[in-house]
């Protein structure tokens, strides 16, 4: 059985993360962020949303475990900021129903969604800049930086959170993560 971990970031989604993935009969586990890599065995990755990069643990460690890694809104920054993108405040701010355009069809991880979907997503800090390898692959009037992939590293993020209701579509987003892990 496909084993995909998510590590806890301290986000107020992080527990229905692990029960989306747990809902598509994925063997899944809550894990704390100071728990050391090698401890962890798992076919993929989850590194959850949270309230800020001071509290993120030993996270950025998880991007060598030479497993499909997918993070989520502060965990799509914590990857971009490590790997040398740049992360900044967001004009916006807060948490809000955005409309998101899909960039490449062909990424495994949002290419199959609408090519507009609405999401939930807060914009309080963004992604500005992919870094180096990184295809930009989903943007919106709010965000520049939506989402964005590394398809040879395995590495994926979005700024939105596909685990609660009012993004469309979300659960999609775990079946190709969960998709991603199984052909890795």
């Amino acid at each position: 059985m496909t084993r995909v971990v998510v590590i806890d970031n301290h986000g107020q989604f992080t527990h229905l993360e692990r029960r989306a993935l747990r809902d598509l009969d994925v063997e899944t586990e809550l894990i704390d962020n100071e728990t050391d890599p090698a401890d962890v065995e798992a076919d993929g990755i989850v590194l959850s949303g949270g309230p800020d990069m001071d509290r993120a643990g030993r996270s950025a460690e998880y991007l060598d475990a030479d497993v499909p890694v997918l993070g989520i809104c502060l965990g799509m920054q914590l990857i971009a900021e490590e790997l040398g993108g740049r992360v900044g405040s967001g004009d916006y701010g807060g948490y809000a129903d955005v409309d998101v355009e899909i960039l490449d069809a062909d990424d495994p991880l949002i290419g199959s969604l609408a090519p507009q979907t609405r999401v939930w997503a807060s914009h309080a800090d963004e992604v500005k800049a992919v870094p180096d390898g990184f295809t930009h692959t989903a943007t919106s009037d709010v965000c520049g930086v939506e989402a964005m992939s590394n398809t040879e590293r395995d590495l994926y993020g979005v700024q939105w959170h596909p685990e609660v209701a009012h993004t469309e579509r979300g659960e999609e987003v775990f079946e190709n993560f969960i998709s991603i892990c199984e052909s890795n």
